[in-house]
């Protein structure tokens, strides 16, 4: 009897090791995977693909249980009965754990609480979607199928989060999955916050450094081990280029002139804002903090697209943009064919200009301009009768065909449908460039450039002769960064060609 209970527990020891090697194989091709596919040019793996990533596998979990289930129970419902229900549910599902913040890193990373969330997300879609077909007199899902169905699709994406987890603990382990985090102000503030971050222990917190303006005792060139990068005039150019995702600043909120002059700097960067509040005398309700770990802070400002956020976004790009594209096939052939005709020269006009994080894209358009005049800076903007444009240019610019080919540009993640119109590096609003015109220009770039945008749908497109029609142009901007949804996005690209039929300030 003995001899038989030894050799029951040592299957299970056995049973035990193969899974936890069998999981370690799977985490490891994972990390391979999202190495090679989610990587940035950094180095950094991107959340909002592999948030992107695990609703796919979700909705794709639900559609194969969904489809085997209903196979395996032989209903004698049609096919496309069986289909639209396997995709309505899948479609819900994926819903509703979106609902439930099921889609954020941080969540991801506690497969325990996942499949809690999970349960409640796919029991409250199947009560749903039964109890409304009952009500509506629908063909509806069998006990049978409902329960195999539900079991399969919950144990299979239990599974999946018990891997995933392991695979962002790994990744965050090698400092490939952090907010990469710097802190502005230094001194004792930033030594007792940077003690604290330190103390919870948050793996998911990379410190890089901290900037301070002040070059005496009270500002040494190393606090706990962490370098000083700079000063606050050269944290702008730092943010972009080591793409920080966080910028936590000490500076007491007495100290309001210093602090406005740092605001100032990092109201233009794509980055989330914080004041720390540890060792603030004003105490607030818990409510009114924005928590980093046990670590009190005033949220100032967020980017302006969280990674799920993102996610929609660019999904809405690459689709949208890529069924408008073959819509206008046809009129961009045409006008390639009259471009050619017209004039001498390349059809297609490179220019640079500003993209997303101040980052320099080479936008694309049909040339407009006879070859030899062409002003690739933008240094003189077009105005009415300009003698540089062609016959067939003032047509496409006036009907803003020649900014077609920037669907090009969207279709390869340069660029979106919707959002601040980029503009050329040496442009100018009568005689000044436009960033000396208005402080807050550089903060239209916290979003990618778009094709169109809600400055164009109030009226401020085409020509900038005075610096109030730039001023309403970056207003207009920066209502859009602030107030971005999916819905205000589809209305401007619907508004959009009624727009344009007026050519109103388009030469």
């Amino acid at each position: 009897m003995a001899l038989v209970s030894h050799d029951r527990t040592h299957d299970a020891s056995a049973l035990g090791r193969d899974l936890r090697t069998f999981l370690a194989r799977i985490s490891a091709a994972l990390i391979h995977a999202i190495d090679s596919a989610f990587s940035d040019k950094l180095h950094n793996v991107s959340r909002p693909k592999i948030l992107f990533a695990t609703s796919t596998a979700d909705a794709a979990i639900l559609i194969a249980t969904g489809l085997l289930a209903f196979g395996f129970a032989g209903e004698n419902e049609a096919p496309h009965t069986v289909t639209a229900w396997v995709l309505l549910i899948a479609l819900a599902a994926t819903l509703e754990l979106r609902r439930n913040w099921s889609y954020t890193i941080r969540a991801l990373g506690n497969p325990i609480e996942q499949t809690g969330k999970i349960a409640k997300s796919l029991l409250i879609v199947f009560c749903v979607a039964i109890g409304a077909s009952h009500l509506l007199g629908l063909p509806t899902v069998s006990p049978l199928t409902g329960t195999i169905w539900l079991a399969t699709a919950f144990a299979l994406m239990s599974l999946a989060r018990v891997v995933l987890a392991r695979v962002l603990g790994r990744l965050t382990a090698a400092g490939r999955l952090v907010r990469r985090t710097v802190i502005v102000g230094g001194g004792p503030d930033a030594e007792h916050l940077i003690a604290a971050l330190e103390g919870d222990n948050l793996k998911e917190l990379a410190v890089l450094g901290i900037f301070d303006d002040r070059a005496d005792e009270r500002s040494a060139d190393s606090i706990a081990g962490f370098p000083k990068l700079g000063t606050f005039d050269q944290l702008p150019a730092f943010c972009r280029n080591a793409a920080v995702d966080l910028v936590i600043v000490t500076v007491p909120l007495a100290a309001e002139q210093r602090l406005m002059q740092i605001l100032k700097v990092l109201f233009t960067l794509p980055v989330d804002i914080r004041i720390s509040a540890l060792g603030a005398k004003l105490r607030l309700s818990s409510s009114a903090y924005a928590y980093i770990g046990r670590v009190p802070m005033l949220a100032l400002m967020d980017r302006p697209l969280t990674d799920w956020d993102r996610v929609i976004k660019n999904i809405e790009d690459r689709v949208i943009g890529a069924l408008l594209l073959l819509i206008a096939a046809p009129v961009m052939a045409l006008v390639a064919a009259a471009i050619r005709l017209d004039s001498k020269g390349p059809i297609l006009f490179k220019q640079r200009r500003y993209g997303f994080n101040n980052e320099l894209i080479e936008v694309l358009k049909f040339r407009s301009m006879y070859a030899d005049q062409a002003d690739a800076a933008a240094a003189n903007l077009v105005t009415r009768d300009d003698p540089r444009v062609t016959p067939v240019g003032r047509f496409i610019r006036k009907t803003s065909l020649d900014e077609l080919p920037q669907l090009l540009n969207v279709v390869k993640g340069e660029m979106s449908l919707v959002g601040p119109r980029p503009h050329a590096t040496e442009a100018k609003a009568s005689s000044d460039l436009y960033q000396t015109v208005v402080g807050e220009y550089f903060a239209r770039h916290r979003m990618k450039p778009g094709v169109t945008g809600w400055a164009q749908i109030c009226g401020w497109r085409g020509e900038t002769d005075t610096h109030e029609k730039i001023q309403r142009r970056v207003e207009a901007d920066l209502y859009y960064i602030d107030n971005w949804s999916l819905p205000f996005d589809l209305y401007i690209i619907a508004v959009t060609p009624f727009v344009l039929l007026t050519g109103k300030n388009a030469y």
